[in-house]
């Protein structure tokens, strides 16, 4: 039996838990498929034997209860065709290929278009496919992006929803009438008036919920679109019964809920609304990551110089890369020197000194200094296409918390029908045998005053004002989920690099004189070196007029040596120095202590004179220290996470009140490091800025990311904290206990008003009418309650 094959695809279609909970078993009980379907990243990650069942099965069995697969598309320029038999027969053998939908290859513009599953194939594989055939073929530019599909989709949401309210802003008026007896223009209380309004409402914007309801129902399951769609309905047809009563009799005064059913269906759609705008913005992450990988390379083959996409390198190239360009891919230097920032990968923001044997990164920028190396890791193999995975493997699993809502409506509508047709069966047999009408206005009292409105209100609106109030503030969340985690934290982990330091060296000690100094930044201007930025902006705060050079020499790994009229500056490392035959006993202590506090130590000789040290280093952001401890009140434990050595980590730790710090910690283990906390029983929240974060950020319970980081670490983070002020963190703890609280005021409020309005409906003492502005008041009173939360204090 051969090994089982492990996809991971998007899923169409589910709008809650109880539609990723159907697909899930209905996979799992195919023979050797094993499923789990997550319905935040709207994906399914299934293994199975391909043996006895195939990709199209798969999809075969989600179509079939009413779900689709996301189909990517991919544009391959192909060379080499004559004739329309050339195109046809690379069409052919295109589409015999499993994971490809449709392919089509088009001789006029010597162009494929391709819809594949991703999971199953790759651009790769179909390119080597047609050079079998005797073809040639390569990426295309494409402006295909499937991001653009939502934003399509959330537009038309958009454009919905204004209707609906525009239709519905009439009927609700007419609640006023019942509620307080205000007097309004008679066209607004006319039925049949009242029935042109609504009924576009029901049947055309809310033609979703019938959709939904009807697919669910066909597989004997119930999900919110079931309740919404039986109770407006029911509030609906109820009303088009009056409604005709009144031809019967022109004096009948018509009971009508047409503004029931309206309300409820743009209330839900404005949360639909809501929730599609915040998770369009968690799924960017990946295409972050990905638009940061080199696109070109430079590579000699044949004693030539030639400029190639980064996807045509192989392992063995030779590759020369100058100043200020990206490394393409992983390798190693086989000639020259230099500095490479590898900020983006590592989180340090010092560039690293880079020689001959060394290893560099790809998509990490070169500094200075023209280098060639000679390719290790490519394509999927790189440092960087590995974080992408990490990404895309966190993203893809399943979260731990349901949405309670959809779990609590797979039951609700089950025992409110029942109520409802129980109800219907005892007027009928005892209470009033044979008057059908008494019995109806019972159940539909049952099923009216059952409504979802109040429930489904219960937590999207303190959430929508919680999560409005963290914006005030500085405090984005990018879902709801989000901020119901954040309550159950235990410990938070810090990035120390840009995270609590400000990213960004600048000197902390200086031992010289005025002129040394004048003479070191007069040197240091003309580096490209980070400490140098560093230097030349302390003396511009001393007000240091510099001075121009003769002569200035950058030495990697050193230092710098420089002439300015007939003095000879030396300014680098211990090495450097005592290269030159300097003695630097006298300062070697002070060195050694600044050292040990974290700092990096530059040694100064003028004419072969020591006369200076200075210090530079990551200095510690203001807020920090009191962020933390304000965590810690809370009950918080906090530890930092970092790739410095365990003397520079301690020091920083020492000085924030930190006592659990991971040293010396490589990009790549980073998220294991989360893991290892998550083991212990902890909820996890994990704060970074750097593409290296991003993975523990998706891993952590909560990942937190700080707004003047990196775009890929705010794009795969739950929360951001806009401006980088850390004392937002604390804030937005405190933010989501009092939501929470708020959450579960509101449900306690929503049961109960079920809890005791069914019986009462069911007795027969509610009129269809009086249960319908019941039910507007248990809307209004969970969204009042919710907006007390804007005068939280925080």
């Amino acid at each position: 039996m051969s090994d089982k094959q492990e996809l991971r695809f998007a899923i169409t279609g589910m709008t809650c838990a109880a539609c990723s909970n159907r697909i899930e078993k209905v996979l799992n009980k195919m023979e050797t498929v094993e499923a789990q379907v997550n319905l935040t990243t709207e994906q399914a990650a299934v293994s199975y034997n391909p043996e006895t069942v195939s990709f199209e099965d798969i999809q075969a069995r989600i179509e079939k209860i009413g779900y689709g697969v996301k189909w990517e598309q991919v544009d391959l320029a192909v060379e080499g065709m004559t004739c329309a038999a050339c195109a046809n027969r690379i069409e052919k053998v295109l589409n015999k290929q499993q994971g490809i939908q449709k392919a089509t290859v088009n001789l006029a513009t010597e162009s494929a278009s391709v819809l594949y599953q991703p999971s199953v194939t790759d651009a790769a594989h179909m390119i080597s496919r047609i050079q079998k055939l005797g073809y040639d073929a390569n990426l295309k530019e494409t402006n295909y992006d499937q991001n653009s599909q939502k934003e399509k989709a959330q537009q038309r949401l958009k454009m919905t929803l204004i209707l609906s309210a525009v239709l519905t802003l009439p009927l609700f008026a007419t609640m006023l009438v019942h509620l307080f007896n205000i007097p309004l223009p008679g066209i607004l209380m006319n039925p049949w008036f009242q029935l042109v309004l609504a009924t576009p409402v029901q049947f055309f914007i809310g033609w979703r919920f019938y959709r939904g309801a009807y697919k669910n129902l066909r597989n004997k399951t119930a999900n919110m679109d079931v309740l919404v769609a039986l109770g407006t309905s029911v509030a609906y047809f109820y009303s088009l019964y009056e409604t005709i009563q009144t031809l019967r009799n022109s004096q009948y005064e018509p009971h009508l809920y047409f503004e029931t059913s309206a309300v409820i269906i743009t209330l839900i759609l404005l949360g639909k609304y809501l929730e599609t705008a915040a998770k369009s913005k968690t799924t960017t992450a990946l295409k972050s990551l990905l638009e940061l990988q080199a696109k070109e390379a430079r590579v000699i083959r044949g004693n030539k110089e030639q400029m190639i996409s980064v996807s045509e390198v192989v392992v063995g190239d030779h590759i020369v890369v100058k100043p200020g360009e990206k490394i393409p891919v992983d390798g190693t230097i086989i000639k020259g020197h230099t500095s490479i920032d590898e900020s983006m990968i590592t989180g340090e923001s010092i560039p690293v000194e880079k020689s001959g044997a060394d290893n560099v990164i790809g998509s990490t920028i070169n500094k200075h200094g023209s280098i060639s190396i000679e390719a290790t890791k490519v394509g999927k193999d790189t440092a960087l296409a590995s974080i992408i995975k990490v990404v895309e493997d966190a993203q893809g699993s399943k979260a731990p918390i349901q949405r309670l809502a959809d779990v609590i409506a797979g039951y609700f509508v089950q025992i409110v029908v029942a109520i409802a047709i129980v109800t219907l069966g005892i007027w009928l047999l005892f209470i009033t045998p044979g008057e059908t009408e008494p019995a109806l206005l019972a159940m539909i009292a049952v099923l009216v005053i059952a409504c979802p409105c109040a429930l489904g209100l219960a937590t999207p609106t303190s959430i929508m004002v919680g999560t409005g109030k963290a914006a005030e503030l500085g405090i984005l969340f990018k879902g709801g989920e989000h901020l119901e985690r954040t309550h159950q934290l235990d410990a938070i982990i810090f990035d120390k690099t840009g995270t609590l330091t400000n990213g960004r060296p600048e000197v902390t000690d200086y031992q010289g004189d005025r002129q040394t100094l004048q003479l070191l930044a007069s040197a240091e201007y003309y580096s490209e070196h980070p400490l140098a930025e560093a230097i030349v902006s302390y003396a511009n705060q001393q007000n240091v007029t510099l001075s121009e050079l003769d002569s200035f020499e950058a030495i990697p790994g050193r230092g710098i040596q420089a002439e300015i009229e007939t003095k000879k500056i030396l300014a680098g490392n211990r090495k450097w120095l005592e290269e030159n035959g300097i003695p630097i006993d006298s300062l070697d202590d002070t060195v050694k202590k600044y050292e040990t506090n974290g700092k990096t130590a530059m040694l100064i000789a003028i004419n072969g004179s020591l006369t200076g040290v200075i210090a530079v280093a990551d200095t510690v952001k203001d807020s920090a220290s009191e962020a933390i401890d304000s965590l810690h009140a809370q009950g918080l434990e906090v530890m930092m996470l970092t790739g410095d050595n365990q003397t520079t980590a301690k020091a920083i730790a020492d000085q924030l009140g930190i006592e659990h710090v991971f040293a010396e910690v490589l990009p790549e283990q980073k998220a294991e490091k989360v893991k290892e906390v998550q083991l212990s029983g902890k909820s996890v929240a994990m704060v970074g800025d750097g593409i290296n974060d991003a993975p523990a950020l998706v891993v952590a319970d909560i990942g937190i990311a700080i707004g003047t980081g990196t775009e890929v670490a705010i794009e795969a983070a739950d929360v951001t904290i806009l401006g980088g002020d850390l004392l937002l963190l604390p804030k937005a703890v405190h933010l989501s206990h009092a939501t929470i609280r708020n959450i579960k005021q509101n449900l306690f409020w929503a049961f109960a008003y079920n809890s005791a309005g069914i019986p009462i409906a069911a007795a027969g003492i509610l009129a269809p009418w009086i249960a319908g502005a019941a039910m507007a008041f248990s809307s209004v009173s969970v969204v009042t309650n919710a907006l007390r939360l804007k005068r939280v204090k925080i």
